[in-house]
């Protein structure tokens, strides 16, 4: 098992680790590239994970389980901000909204193989969406912007004309899909190559407030997962995604979010930053847990 688990990580890790080193000896500015990547690759991977996939219940509820697995802990983390006095908007956040994207695609693919890349894919699209409208209503109220911003999102449009075309049961000439399928193959060791990137900005300052960050991230999200395991009915195989996307770290969208809105930057940042880095450790016991007990 110890063995099956190295061999699922050692690749992710590898590109994790070569996109850090590359920022520690080069000033690569990943601003541009990131854009490329969600504005066309990712786009391209959403549509092609999408417009083929089956439809029916074991989608909705997984649905189901992605809505519980960004609000709950939303919830118990509220909970938390409300008796030790902390900043809900700055601490709600980053446990409601995981990466979903940069490191559980990745994940997912290389664990349980290209048979579960729509189902992935899902997860990260229902976790942008509420992050988009949900999440800002949190930081800022009620305005306008989450859905503005929402609709400017290409990965949106993509999945919309990937579901649409679904439901009606058109058939998509091949040429089309695998040119698809071949800007979306780019999308995820960049995802991964990135998150590398900003590993190099980790620094002593924020090692409590990541460490704490952490901790409760799991914490929310193990409770979160034993719900989900109780009362949704889930395949087997989305279970096991299910105890890796409740305790993933938070994603980099909550740093820039809390930029905008002049929170406190540095202390999302150590979240994200800490969070992801300390995933290097806490993934192989997810693995572990996913592949022996359940």
């Amino acid at each position: 098992m110890l063995f099956r688990i190295i061999e699922i990580l050692f690749p992710m890790f590898a590109v994790v680790v070569a996109g850090y080193i590359c920022a520690r000896r080069t000033s690569i500015n990943m601003g541009p590239i990131n854009k490329l990547n969600l504005d066309y690759f990712a786009p391209a991977l959403v549509f092609a994970s999408l417009v083929n996939m089956p439809l029916g219940i074991k989608q909705v509820n997984l649905i189901s389980a992605s809505l519980i697995a960004v609000i709950l802990p939303g919830l118990l983390m509220a909970g938390v901000c409300h008796i030790y006095r902390l900043d809900l908007k700055i601490w709600v956040p980053p446990h409601m909204f995981r990466n979903s994207g940069n490191l559980a695609i990745p994940l997912f693919v290389y664990t349980f193989g290209e048979m579960v890349k729509s189902d992935a894919v899902l997860l990260m699209v229902v976790s942008t969406c509420l992050q988009m409208t949900l999440g800002l209503f949190i930081i800022s109220g009620v305005n306008k912007q989450g859905i503005k911003q929402l609709l400017k999102m290409p990965i949106m449009y993509a999945t919309v004309l990937a579901l649409t075309l679904n439901l009606a049961h058109v058939d998509i000439w091949k040429p089309v899909l695998e040119a698809a399928n071949l800007l979306g193959e780019s999308a995820i060791p960049l995802m991964l190559f990135s998150l590398g990137t900003q590993l190099v900005y980790l620094n002593r300052s924020g090692l409590k407030i990541g460490l704490i960050s952490t901790l409760t991230s799991l914490l929310t999200g193990a409770i979160t997962f034993t719900v989900i395991q109780f009362f949704i009915p889930l395949a087997h195989i989305q279970l096991q995604m299910m105890v890796l996307f409740t305790m993933l770290p938070p994603a980099v969208m909550n740093y820039l979010f809390a930029e905008r809105y002049k929170l406190d930057g540095p202390a999302v940042a150590a979240m994200v930053l800490y969070g992801n880095f300390l995933s290097l450790f806490t993934m192989p016991i997810l693995l572990w847990f996913a592949f022996t007990v359940l």
